[in-house]
């Protein structure tokens, strides 16, 4: 990936992509997208008129525009494939999964990249939990913020997915050089583990957030991992920070 692409990337992770596009005029100052005239501009031959309208559909929710967004997936500007990306995460539907996915794939883009990542998450679909675990061990800071994120939304469907989900979490949370990225995965660890029985994994888990708490030097990742235990509400856990706390190490 191009070191630009991350050096970019990384100043925007806790925003939207949509937050950089346009951005001039406040919500308040636009009417009401007409989702009749948007489902015409997702099919103009103006690029600017495609990203308008798959943006609309980033509020507005209509079936009908779903054959047409997956389209405009493969769009040669990369902000018209952004928008849309955030579009048809906000019209779901089983038939974007694998066009998604796809994309995901091969997509240069870092923002494209995130969009998908957000969509995948909420579709809910067990398909997205293997590329959201790719992007999580590979893909850029950015992206791997918003794969752990998304985890939480895939793996809980299934018990298997989330015994899938829990070690590279884990890796995430203590080998990841971003501290954001860290952090949500600490969140999605405390997420997951109310999921699970009382077995290996779960062990697992809580003690990596447990060394993340005593270990970490970003104060914001501890803050988490503190966070999650005390949601989870293992005994062990709250014990540790019961001992952390009286010995003043948190």
């Amino acid at each position: 990936m191009m070191k630009n692409d991350e050096l970019s990337l990384i100043e925007a992770e806790l925003s939207s992509p949509l937050d950089k596009i346009d951005s001039a005029e406040s919500a308040s100052e636009i009417p009401p997208p007409d989702p009749e005239r948007m489902l015409e501009l997702l099919e103009s031959k103006e690029a600017s008129e495609r990203m308008l309208a798959a943006r609309a559909f980033c509020e507005l929710k209509d079936q009908r525009s779903i054959p047409l967004l997956i389209k405009l997936l493969d769009d040669v500007c990369p902000l018209v494939r952004v928008s849309t990306t955030y579009a048809l995460g906000r019209n779901t539907d089983a038939t974007t999964v694998e066009p998604l996915i796809e994309l995901l794939a091969r997509d240069f883009n870092g923002y494209v990249r995130k969009g998908i990542v957000w969509a995948l998450g909420n579709s809910k679909d067990r398909r997205a939990l293997r590329p959201l675990i790719h992007a999580l061990k590979t893909d850029i800071s950015a992206v791997r913020l918003w794969a752990a994120s998304a985890l939480a939304q895939i793996a809980t469907l299934d018990y298997e997915d989330i015994i899938a989900a829990i070690p590279p979490l884990i890796q995430g949370l203590r080998r990841d050089s971003t501290a954001a990225v860290r952090s949500n995965c600490a969140w999605t660890i405390g997420q997951l583990c109310r999921e699970l029985p009382s077995n290996v994994v779960y062990a697992t888990a809580i003690d990596a957030l447990i060394e993340s708490l005593v270990e970490d030097d970003d104060f914001g990742v501890k803050d988490d991992a503190r966070s999650a235990i005390l949601k989870v509400g293992d005994p062990h856990g709250l014990q540790m920070i019961e001992e952390l706390e009286f010995e003043g190490l948190i």
